[in-house]
């Protein structure tokens, strides 16, 4: 699957631009008042994300309005910010658009999306494309920008707004069991520039610093290996068996034949023992990070 999974995307009618329910309103008016505040204290975004103990991405995302604050983000930056109830004011309707956020997405993602975010464990491996779940925001609007035929900006904001509402699935907690497996030419692929590129390998570095994921990358010495066929994803939906997803050119597929699902299984087994252990492939990246000072 090259997640290009908010691809979501070759609708057949065109999607709109503001959601119904005008969510996306409410939650740019949380960035603007979050924005506003964190000034009138007199810190900065990178200032605000230590204090909270959050990346200072996504303090900026949600200033921006494209990323959904959680309730306990509100609480937290209402407290730090001395704002006095204003943001946990805003937790009830938060917590209902949160609720109709994730219907958004399209009819033949939904269960996929679905049973990401509840699923006990979660296994991407990506080929081609880098998985969403690992996009930063200017990676994203880079790739949806990239689409043809062309995708309108509302359109491009819109999708760029769900897959990082995803990447919530990092701070859930209990947190489910989670892994990538990379191959190497995706630290090479600069989408959106060097700057964007730039960001994104920051962004592999501090989603593999987690201690609730592991991430490795297939380096290009190994040569062929048991997934050459493409991106794939294996995930175990709560209270069921172990499924899979793949995706080609907006074909997506669940796999649930349990036959099927345990060749997939093989595959990521096999790469994951090939692949870089984790400790050598955060040492990777940080190496092509100073290469790029």
């Amino acid at each position: 699957m090259n997640d290009l999974s908010e691809r979501e995307a070759r609708p057949e009618r065109p999607e709109p631009v503001v959601e119904a329910d005008g969510a996306t309103y409410l939650f740019r008016a949380l960035g603007k008042q979050l924005k506003a505040l964190r000034e009138v204290a007199g810190i900065s975004q990178k200032e605000l994300a230590l204090r909270m103990h959050v990346s200072e991405d996504l303090v900026g995302s949600i200033e921006r309005g494209v990323r959904l604050p959680q309730p306990d983000f509100l609480e937290r930056a209402d407290a730090v910010l001395e704002a006095r109830g204003l943001l946990k004011a805003a937790i009830p309707d938060v917590r209902e658009a949160l609720k109709r956020a994730r219907t958004r997405h399209p009819d033949w993602f939904r269960d996929f999306a679905k049973a990401e975010a509840e699923a006990s464990a979660l296994h991407y491996y990506g080929h081609q494309g880098v998985p969403g779940l690992l996009q930063t925001e200017a990676h994203a609007r880079a790739v949806f920008s990239k689409y043809r035929p062309l995708v309108d900006e509302g359109t491009i904001e819109k999708r760029v707004a769900d897959r990082l509402d995803r990447q919530q699935l990092f701070h859930r907690w209990p947190s489910p069991t989670i892994s990538f497996v990379l191959d190497e030419n995706l630290l090479m692929r600069e989408a959106g520039g060097r700057e964007a590129h730039t960001e994104q390998l920051r962004r592999f570095l501090e989603i593999g610093r987690l201690r609730t994921v592991e991430l490795q990358v297939m380096p290009y010495e190994r040569g062929v290996h048991a997934a050459m066929e493409g991106s794939f994803t294996l995930l175990h939906p709560k209270g069921r068996h172990q499924v899979a997803y793949t995706e080609a050119y907006g074909h997506p597929r669940l796999i649930t034949d349990p036959d099927e699902v345990r060749i997939f299984a093989e595959r990521y087994g096999i790469i994951r023992a090939e692949a870089l252990r984790t400790d050598e492939s955060l040492t990777l990246i940080e190496k092509m990070l100073g290469e790029r000072r």
